[in-house]
């Protein structure tokens, strides 16, 4: 590894290996710091192997890097795309399956490609600006003990806003987080032939025994809904409720806890009709985070701007999806459709840590408002967050020049000379 990098990317999920990727074929030299030992983030670590949503009222709307590598591992898979054009259906159906290893591996194929440096089983431990002001020292953390990099950029692409805070500028934790999910597959069992009604009662009665959650096997939290999880194999379908994981402390109380909720379904319905040959085939790595963190940015998305596409004249990327917020009571889940043709896009400002330099953030923790954010998570609009964070890391470090000083056009040129989609004014 060397110590000066032009560009260090903290970070490598959905946002993080496509801002590596964008840097280094821009000619940075980068350094992608990942904490796991696989790259992929969510699609791979956490199981959301779906991403989405790349097309908006049947258009392309996000394209470029993170487009790239999806493909290529649904054709490395011998796969097939959805019909995008059939868009009036639910949103999930316009998600891209992808298999876990072959997107990983493709991951990997293009950050060494781009003549990235990749550091696994690595997390920071603090960074400082650098006494000639150009740039940062950061100080990482590897199975080695601690050591020092320069970076003349840094991009906090941890999801949790964990190098924007180490550098000391304000974060938004709100008072309650979206639960948590801990995905899985699962097998053994002939869905038609079981009596979900039946699963359903007896969940209930564990229920208000105190031994079981309704939301160990769905997302409502007023009644059991076996059939969620039991539909698609475990898939997205549990909530782990008020757990802030930005913390390893509290990652770690989340882990345990989603584990601990999954081992007491599978021990119920072990002794269900039809259930008796239940499998669990794989359990995700880590239980999937959607919120913790927010930065507070030069710019701070809304939910009306996101409701109204507005697009400012520093928009870099669009963002697609409806407004997604999991809860803890109800039905689980307040979703608020986008009103054909809204297409939303993401502002320079909103990467941009209020009161800091060369320091870009990329992915969930992007300066925004609650409700904006439960539909910013995401993880195609992670994607292209993260090729115009890395767009600007690699301008920055080139014309020593802060992200905000950058001339949008120039950042616009870059981008869509790597196939991005730019927003419309």
């Amino acid at each position: 590894m060397k110590q000066q990098y032009d560009v260090v990317v903290i970070g490598g999920g959905p946002a993080g290996v496509v801002a590596a990727i964008q840097a280094g074929r821009a000619g940075a030299k980068t350094l992608l710091v990942e904490k796991t030992g696989m790259l992929g983030g969510t699609t791979t670590n956490g199981g959301v192997n779906f991403p989405g949503l790349f097309h908006a009222w049947g258009r392309q709307v996000i394209a470029g890097i993170g487009w790239q590598l999806v493909t290529r591992a649904v054709e490395a898979a011998g796969g097939t795309l959805p019909d995008f054009t059939n868009y009036k259906r639910a949103h999930n159906l316009l998600q891209i399956r992808v298999n876990v290893f072959l997107y990983a591996a493709c991951c990997d194929e293009a950050v060494v490609d781009a003549g990235v440096d990749v550091l696994f089983h690595t997390m920071p431990g603090a960074l400082k600006p650098r006494h000639d002001a150009q740039g940062w020292t950061l100080t990482l953390c590897g199975k080695e003990g601690l050591f020092d990099c320069k970076a003349s950029v840094v991009v906090d692409a941890t999801g949790d806003a964990n190098v924007v805070a180490m550098a000391g500028f304000p974060i938004n934790i709100p008072e309650e987080t979206q639960p948590a999910t801990l995905s899985c597959k699962a097998s053994g069992y002939v869905f038609d032939q079981l009596d979900i009604k039946a699963i359903n009662a007896a969940i209930a009665s564990e229920v208000k025994a105190g031994r079981m959650a309704n939301t160990d096997a769905g997302w409502n939290a007023t009644y059991p809904n076996s059939g969620q999880w039991l539909s698609g194999g475990g898939a997205n379908a549990s909530h782990i409720h008020h757990i802030n994981a930005r913390t390893s402390q509290a990652r770690t109380v989340l882990e345990l806890e989603a584990r601990k909720s999954l081992l007491r379904l599978y021990r119920f319905l072990r002794t269900q009709p039809g259930l008796e040959h239940l499998v669990i085939d794989h359990v995700s790595p880590e239980c999937g985070v959607r919120e913790t963190a927010t930065i507070v940015g030069k710019k701070t998305i809304t939910v009306e701007d996101y409701r109204t596409g507005r697009c400012e004249d520093d928009a870099l990327c669009h963002a697609f999806y409806p407004i997604d917020l999991h809860m803890s009571t109800g039905s689980g889940l307040g979703k608020q459709e986008l009103v054909e043709p809204v297409v939303p896009s993401v502002p320079r400002g909103a990467l941009l840590p209020a009161g800091s330099r060369n320091l870009i953030v990329a992915g969930r923790c992007v300066s925004s408002d609650r409700l904006a954010n439960s539909a910013l998570r995401v993880q195609a609009s992670c994607m292209a967050m993260g090729q115009a964070a890395g767009a600007m890391a690699a301008l920055s470090s080139r014309n020593g020049m802060d992200p905000e000083d950058l001339v949008i056009s120039d950042i616009h040129q870059l981008l869509a000379l790597h196939g991005a989609i730019l927003p419309r004014y």
